[in-house]
């Protein structure tokens, strides 16, 4: 199992970034793939689920902000986020719901 996350960056306040997460060795269009975070001296934290079918669930402090989606043909997630604030800031992962392995992380900064 792989993941592989890009896409991170520095950015302004109320600036946009998308992030990617390319996956190998499991079955990418049965899975749930889920998008979390982890700020300096934080704990990590759930951000955003996407479904196998699309559906979406998010943390409330992301809700109308960020956008969870998916290309099952081509075995990748997508985590879009506007509307950046500094306390997103975090080094942003994605996993295979339920299971352990993780990426390398994309970091985001935002910060003017």
């Amino acid at each position: 199992v792989q993941l592989v996350e890009s896409g991170g960056g520095l950015v302004q306040p109320g600036g946009s970034l998308r992030l990617s997460c390319a996956v190998s060795g499991f079955t990418f269009i049965e899975a749930i793939m889920t998008w979390h975070r982890q700020a300096p001296g934080k704990a990590r934290e759930w951000v955003a689920t996407v479904a196998p079918g699309g559906a979406t669930f998010y943390t409330d402090s992301v809700k109308g902000r960020f956008t969870a989606s998916r290309d099952n043909d081509n075995g990748a997630a997508y985590l879009e986020m506007n509307s950046l604030k500094p306390e997103d800031t975090a080094v942003y992962y994605c996993q295979e719901a339920g299971t352990s392995t993780w990426g390398q992380g994309t970091q985001v900064t935002v910060s003017s």
